[in-house]
């Protein structure tokens, strides 16, 4: 894929259903007892990896464009599958996925591309285990072989690193387990998980106490029902940054997700200095949306305004770094960016990808284990790697648009795994 400099973005590109929330709209509807309908299911690589998964485990699901049909087969229903289950790259469906097989009373295998194997599964084997499962890993990694057991245990577990699949492997496992299961949280993740187990009947109990408190019962039914999964807002984030950092642009994105364990991107840029307008407030799927108007360029930034983003901000704006990365090389201090050790543990090593890409385009970066801190540059077109990660790919393309000279990526193809078709849109909107 190759870009030139654009001198503006301009439209209402169409952005996909959310992936985050898509996956777990089907994994819950496959337990529940009956038929779900979900309109702007995401195409995503990652959201069909996890329908595939489901069919191999006996679900019946019917495809019709961006609306998907589940056939739940109730709590205890799935059916052993003869093969292992291939969740390609999708680190979401396989730990969630693993919380769900968990209660089963057969034996499980999953598996995952190269990606997938390197990322850490011993995160959820711990909880799952002493919840009674057996859960088998390769060296801490996938492969996983999951022996079930139903019910499982209840259990009280303090997650060691901020992260939602985490958290929601724990409580999908609780649904099959015989009382009540409590997941503590140092720092808030995305909860996408308890609201959709709330749309589908689930009653979710949260509470503030020595950390957040997340607790679900066991035995409770999963009623069916209809649902609109919201455009997902970290697609929506490349478009977000490519209008603030050129003047002239004006981007709507109509029907975003705004979940404020999400939208930390909004806050990080309303500080900057980016005139975002939040309109049209409404709730889908058990989710806050709206549409946003992004107004470019960086005009409006102060000198003054401390450009790091570290701590709490973090887990809310995970995958939004490498983008935001691209954003730091046209503020006038550049950005700094702590805390964020996890990075270096998703598709790829993000901490590494961003740097060594940010400075084959002339960037002057510095790498820390846990960050970096790029400086205010002006970007020269390269060849660079997307590292067969769909964020470094998309996040990289916004910055060719804003190089001098031409900028190839290779591995561009990526995007898929969240957003197919993120470079023809993009083009729909470059002038």
């Amino acid at each position: 894929m190759k870009l030139k400099r654009a001198s503006a973005v301009v439209g209402t590109p169409e952005l996909p259903g959310d992936k985050s929330i898509s996956h777990r709209a089907a994994l819950i509807a496959a337990i529940a007892e009956g038929e779900t309908r979900i309109q702007n299911f995401s195409a995503s690589a990652d959201c069909v990896s996890t329908l595939n998964c489901l069919r191999e485990l006996g679900v019946q699901i019917k495809v019709d464009g961006s609306e998907v049909a589940v056939m739940g087969v109730g709590k205890t229903g799935l059916r052993l599958s003869n093969i292992t289950l291939d969740c390609g790259n999708s680190g979401t469906t396989i730990r969630l996925l693993a919380g769900i097989l968990a209660g089963q009373d057969f034996e499980s295998s999953l598996t995952g591309d190269d990606s997938l194997k390197s990322r850490p599964m011993e995160r959820i084997s711990t909880p799952l285990t002493q919840m009674g499962a057996s859960v088998v890993s390769t060296d801490g990694h996938a492969p996983l072989k999951i022996q079930g057991r139903n019910p499982l245990n209840p259990i009280e577990f303090r997650l060691p690193v901020a992260s939602a699949q985490i958290k929601s492997a724990i409580l999908l496992a609780g649904l099959h387990a015989n009382g009540e299961t409590t997941v503590i949280e140092s720092a808030p993740t995305r909860d996408h998980t308890e609201r959709m187990l709330e749309l589908f009947g689930i009653e979710v109990r949260s509470e503030d106490r020595d950390g957040k408190r997340i607790s679900i019962r066991g035995g409770q039914p999963v009623s069916p029902g209809d649902m609109k999964i919201p455009a997902d807002i970290s697609a929506g984030s490349f478009f977000m940054v490519a209008a603030a950092c050129m003047p002239g642009s004006d981007i709507t994105l109509r029907n975003l997700g705004v979940n404020p364990t999400r939208s930390a991107i909004v806050d990080v840029m309303k500080r900057l200095g980016v005139e975002i307008d939040i309109l049209n407030v409404d709730n889908q799927c058990n989710e806050p949306t709206a549409t946003v108007r992004i107004r470019g360029g960086l005009q409006a930034t102060r000198e003054n305004v401390p450009a790091r983003i570290s701590g709490a901000f973090i887990p809310n704006l995970i995958d939004e770094i490498p983008i935001l990365a691209v954003l730091g090389t046209q503020l006038a201090n550049g950005l700094e960016v702590r805390d964020a050790s996890e990075l270096r543990h998703k598709e790829s090593d993000r901490i590494s990808s961003i740097i060594t890409n940010l400075k084959l385009m002339g960037a002057e970066v510095t790498e820390f284990s846990d960050g970096f801190y790029v400086k205010s540059s002006n970007l020269r077109g390269a060849r660079i790697d997307a590292y067969s990660d769909h964020r470094i790919a998309m996040a990289f393309a916004v910055a060719g648009l804003l190089a001098d000279g031409e900028t190839e990526i290779e591995g561009a193809d990526c995007a898929a795994v969240s957003f197919p078709g993120f470079f023809e849109i993009l083009q729909g909107v470059v002038r």
